[in-house]
């Protein structure tokens, strides 16, 4: 496959055409229909989870946030290509993978409505909290797969960053340190064609990201984003290449952000209602809701029954944070350091001393 997709070549995968149609049955994943399903219905209630995290921060009642709408069959195709047992390493823009690998909608609203508690995640899980600094998370993947090695385990990495953080310099140590030392990471790029207001066309003069592998010494692959089919195709692929001791994959997952940035950013202050319209006819969803009617496996009913299932179950999981109440000011402090330096707890108590006078207005 990876010879085949050279991004050299400017080839790029695709399987399941924006009409929901098949393109090439060659590249069709091994997936039975409970699987397929159950892939569309974790996209769904993906969105139905962010339209509803947005709504109840244009509330008030949660703090700022990042969209997730548009990229669900990149972050549900990779996520569902690893085992339980491999490692996710996650960024701020993956809310479908972090619901396949356990993650749930309490943890993610704890985590935006400002609680420690959100990046708490069970020692089992193999995934790491939310890193919102741009591909810092990067060396932190390799290191764990350069662990895998030491060990002579058989696990992979999956590590995700968006097609800014390819500008940064920790994005290349990883890729160099991977690649020297043969490690079992797969580097999957979210390419929603921003990074915040900067278009694609100005971050780089490369004319794929994935062919920035092949200075690493490793493959490169380019996949059509919105098509889960491709996504979890391409995935598996490369971690069947990792798994079997051949080393890292860089994956260029090609997608659109439907939604902001976060809900603090205007997209229409650098992008255009035509742009934005010409990508809503690719909307994941809607080919591989089509895709799924035609196999006879799903339709309008059970559609708007997830859909319900899927908002009650958002509700209540956020009623359960928002009646928790306040984190406390201890819990944002005391977890960083055995001994809290004198730097943090000069903002600790400027913390409480301004939240004592609030409460006494």
């Amino acid at each position: 496959m990876f010879e085949t997709f050279d991004p050299l070549k400017g080839r790029q995968l695709e399987v399941l055409d924006a009409e929901g149609k098949i393109k090439v049955k060659k590249w069709i994943p091994q997936l039975d229909d409970d699987k397929l399903v159950e892939a569309y219905k974790t996209m769904l209630y993906a969105r139905v989870a962010d339209i509803k995290a947005v709504s109840l921060q244009r509330q008030g009642r949660i703090f700022t946030l990042p969209t997730n709408m548009g990229q669900e069959a990149a972050a549900v195709g990779s996520a569902m290509a690893i085992k339980q047992s491999d490692w996710m390493v996650t960024a701020y823009r993956e809310l479908g993978a972090w619901l396949v690998k356990g993650f749930t909608m309490k943890q993610y609203f704890l985590y935006f409505g400002g609680s420690e508690e959100g990046s708490r995640l069970a020692e089992n899980a193999r995934m790491t909290p939310t890193a919102v600094p741009i591909s810092s998370q990067l060396p932190h993947a390799v290191g764990i797969a350069h662990a895998i090695n030491y060990r002579g385990e058989d696990d992979v990495v999956l590590a995700y960053f968006g097609d800014g953080g390819t500008s940064q310099g920790d994005f290349h140590e990883a890729m160099n340190w991977a690649g020297v030392f043969n490690c079992p990471v797969i580097f999957f790029c979210n390419n929603n064609q921003y990074a915040i207001s900067l278009s694609r066309k100005k971050q780089t003069k490369a004319e794929t990201l994935a062919q920035k592998a092949i200075a690493y010494g490793m493959p490169g692959i380019q996949v059509d984003g919105n098509d889960f089919l491709a996504v979890y195709r391409a995935t598996s692929e490369a971690v069947n290449h990792a798994r079997s001791g051949k080393g890292p994959v860089m994956i260029e997952a090609v997608t659109y952000r439907m939604g902001a940035h976060t809900t603090s950013d205007d997209p229409g202050k650098y992008r255009t209602k035509e742009e934005e319209a010409e990508w809503q006819e690719k909307d994941p969803l809607k080919r591989m809701k089509i895709f799924l009617e035609g196999k006879g496996l799903w339709d309008d009913e059970k559609e708007e029954k997830h859909k319900s299932v899927s908002e009650a179950d958002v509700s209540r999981q956020f009623k359960e944070v928002e009646n928790a109440g306040s984190t406390s000011v201890d819990d944002i402090f005391k977890y960083q350091f055995a001994e809290l330096p004198d730097s943090l707890k000069q903002q600790q108590a400027e913390l409480q001393d301004f939240l004592d006078r609030k409460e006494s207005r």
